[in-house]
């Protein structure tokens, strides 16, 4: 994230509670990935689990570009 958008999201999150609640869901979804990506081994079962992780970080990412893309101006 580029430091424009960090400094639009601490301005935002005050009064933006879904903003927030997706930032917390991106940090936890990161989290998530960095703990698999660190294992030697996954399942099969695992490597799914990690794509599905993958897939809806990005769909909050990109909900999260949508409100900065509304505020910015």
């Amino acid at each position: 994230m580029e430091l424009q958008e960090k400094a639009l999201i601490n301005k935002l999150i005050p009064n933006n509670p879904e903003l927030a609640a997706l930032v917390d869901e991106h940090q936890a979804f990161e989290n998530q990935l960095d703990e698999m990506n660190h294992r030697a081994y996954l399942s099969p079962e695992d490597d799914l689990e990690r794509k599905k992780i993958q897939k809806a970080k990005l769909a909050v990412k990109d909900r999260i570009q949508r409100i900065l893309d509304e505020n910015r101006g």
